[in-house]
């Protein structure tokens, strides 16, 4: 079971802050890996997450359920890091090979313009993902277009395709399995382009 650590006072503020929030760690840290995609950043998010939210220790204890509480300013801080990283004029590129000790970090920036195998690699990739698509059904294209591309809620997909809610989530599970399932049959298949 995971901790809360880092605050070097162990004064009855930081104990109850403590107590209030170690049944959640887990669950939190759970979803931040599946956020994050990796245990550094899911651990670094968690602690952003406490350390945001100790100064305001006092107004937890007026939160009505905290847990979702603590989802959701965990993805605000998420989204808000996704957003300030695609806006840094460098970004980093993490190589997990082991020559990576002792090698040229400048060998690691990612460049805003795309080499001619990259380019031609995502050309090649667009085009199964296009065919895959259009191969689907009219239902199927209709609820991943809706929710994945565009964003709708499922909510607002009911008054749009006048559809019941539990309807709309299975078509959309059934859609994402069959794209998968789709693409890699596609991504198999030689193609000429």
């Amino acid at each position: 079971m995971a901790k809360i650590i880092g605050f070097p006072d162990k004064g009855s503020d930081q104990r109850g802050f403590e107590q209030l929030l170690q049944p959640h760690i887990d669950h939190l840290y759970r979803l931040a890996y599946r956020f994050a995609g990796n245990k550094p950043d899911a651990e670094d998010l968690v602690q952003d997450l406490m350390i945001k939210i100790y100064p305001r220790r006092k107004e937890l204890d007026q939160v009505e359920n905290l847990r979702p509480w603590l989802v959701r300013v965990m993805y605000n801080l998420f989204i808000d890091g996704k957003r300030r990283q695609s806006r840094s004029p460098i970004h980093l590129t993490v190589d997990n090979s082991p020559d990576y000790e002792g090698s040229d970090p400048i060998d690691y920036l990612e460049s805003e313009h795309m080499g001619p195998e990259e380019e031609t690699a995502r050309h090649l990739y667009n085009g199964h993902m296009v065919r895959t698509f259009d191969q689907l059904s009219n239902d199927h294209r209709m609820v991943i277009t809706l929710h994945d591309i565009e964003g709708y809620t499922l909510e607002e997909m009911t008054a749009i395709l006048d559809c019941p809610i539990g309807t709309l989530k299975s078509r959309l599970h059934r859609a994402r399995a069959r794209f998968r399932d789709l693409l890699k049959t596609s991504l198999s298949e030689p193609h000429c382009d």
